[in-house]
């Protein structure tokens, strides 16, 4: 997996967002901006980020630090995106500024989290994500309205979700290679990551027998993260990417080819591939 051209793939992942910021400021605002709103189809996800990055300004941290929901709500109307309202982006904006003027930065609020939850990464994303819709809540409803989806921007890990969104938000953040921007680094240790799990990733890693589990679940995502930490403890997830473009790039199809099969690097791991005939 070490071997994936991963720079050729980044135009295909939401994180050629914030990898347009040169500012750490601005990656982890416009990096939770581009997490949040990367489900659906790309091609209809892709223009909501970079709208709404575009409305943000040069500088999506000091947009968000100084976000006023009665002065700057209107700016964010033509923005809602499937489930999300306007509502729900002006709470995100508005918990990401609350955030950042307590604590500095986003990245110092969930190393805090960390800290206080005994370095438990699902504790202390799930306090990190509260704080900001409830505090985002707070400030924009008086203006915009009740979100109405800022559960789906947010995810709440103590649910028991796989939260992949959130957990590819955190590894761009935290890790530092040709993809991700290791924006956290000095905050976060790699080996505190969990793997993001999305139907590419398990079903992948169950080929590679990194699990056994078939639900998207924090379990299931714990369980790949144990087995890729065999492989490297100390930065098990970085081969999150690899896994997921295999199969989003069609390297790795749902219905297995066996041409793909014979020229997969993976094949002597992969149950699917071993049962191909050279």
């Amino acid at each position: 997996m070490d071997s994936f051209d991963r720079s050729a793939r980044i135009g295909f992942d939401p994180v050629e967002a914030p990898r347009r910021y040169e500012s750490p400021a601005d990656q982890e605002v416009a990096g939770l901006v581009a997490a949040g709103l990367a489900y659906g189809r790309a091609d209809l996800f892709r223009p909501k980020i970079f709208g709404l990055l575009e409305v943000m300004g040069p500088s999506p941290a000091a947009f968000a630090r100084d976000f006023d929901s009665a002065r700057d709500g209107a700016l964010l109307a033509p923005f809602a995106y499937r489930f999300n309202l306007p509502s729900d982006l002006g709470a995100l904006i508005a918990g990401m500024g609350a955030a950042i003027r307590r604590d500095g930065s986003l990245g110092r609020t969930l190393a805090r989290e960390l800290r206080d939850n005994g370095d438990d990464l699902r504790s202390a994303l799930a306090a990190f994500s509260r704080a900001l819709r409830e505090e985002g809540r707070a400030l924009a409803e008086p203006a915009m309205g009740p979100p109405r989806a800022i559960e789906h921007l947010l995810a709440d890990p103590a649910k028991g979700g796989a939260c992949k969104r959130l957990l590819l938000y955190v590894r761009w953040m935290v890790r530092k290679d040709e993809v991700d921007l290791g924006t956290w680094a000095d905050l976060i240790p790699r080996r505190h990551l969990v793997n993001p799990v999305d139907t590419h990733v398990m079903r992948i890693a169950r080929l590679l027998g990194l699990t056994r589990r078939k639900d998207l679940s924090w379990r299931t995502a714990e369980e790949i993260t144990a087995a890729l930490r065999l492989l490297d403890p100390e930065d098990p997830v970085r081969y999150d990417f690899a896994l997921c473009h295999l199969g989003m790039s069609g390297a790795c199809p749902a219905r297995r080819r066996n041409d793909l099969c014979l020229a997969c690097p993976l094949k002597p791991e992969c149950s699917a591939g071993r049962r191909v005939a050279a």
